[in-house]
């Protein structure tokens, strides 16, 4: 996977944010686990201050829940939450998707277009689930940082974070999870083909496509 977005130096603080982030979102660190503030700062060769730093700003984030004298855990993931995340996401990845395409540049438009025929390519049922996810998380927040708004780019990927995570737990009960994430493709090349209305409409029937889907597996 080839980032999209320029190499920008990241302090440690944000290194450790990112990366437990991640973990978090792809449940590779479970609903209800108790997170160890010590064994994560070894895991990724990063101090304590930072791992405490990236759990407060995860608390925020609705990733991780601490409780007086018990410690930090990851939060459940509540299927009931989906009808507030979409009901947000359903109004704010048209919009990135509308102001990517609005504002794409030549260099990202054939970045966008050589992802998309990346996507195309890919076997996702051969893949991994964090794999798959990663491949999602990817292109969701390659289009909110072409949106060029870092404030709509914060608030979907946080959204899309606990939107993936709910993803991640019907993933296996999922026939055509693979259609699902291969919706991008049509949705990069409308980008990068600076086609904003067709780009808005993608967007929109991707996120009520995902709402529809989890729900029919309640």
């Amino acid at each position: 996977m080839s980032a999209t977005t320029e190499d920008q130096p990241v302090s440690m603080a944000e290194k450790a944010y990112q990366a437990i982030r991640d973990r978090l979102v792809i449940l590779d660190i479970p609903p209800m686990e108790p997170i160890d503030d010590v064994a994560l700062a070894q895991s990724l060769d990063i101090g304590r201050t930072p791992v405490r730093e990236a759990l407060k700003r995860l608390e925020v984030d609705r990733l991780v829940v601490s409780y007086p004298r018990r410690g930090t855990f990851a939060t459940a993931v509540d299927i009931t939450d989906l009808a507030y995340i979409s009901d947000l996401r359903v109004h704010l990845e048209p919009l990135a998707a509308r102001r990517a395409a609005d504002t794409l540049g030549d260099a990202e438009a054939e970045e966008f277009e050589e992802l998309a025929d990346h996507l195309d390519d890919v076997d996702f049922r051969s893949l991994d689930r964090d794999e798959v996810m990663l491949w999602d998380l990817h292109v969701h927040r390659a289009i909110y940082h072409a949106a060029r708004n870092p404030h709509l780019e914060d608030t979907l990927i946080r959204y899309d974070n606990l939107a993936t995570r709910i993803f991640c737990v019907f993933l296996d009960r999922m026939p055509d999870f693979d259609s699902h994430v291969m919706e991008h493709s049509a949705l990069l090349r409308a980008i990068s083909s600076r086609e904003p209305d067709k780009a808005e409409r993608l967007a929109r029937e991707h996120v009520l496509n995902f709402d529809k889907a989890m729900r029919s597996l309640v």
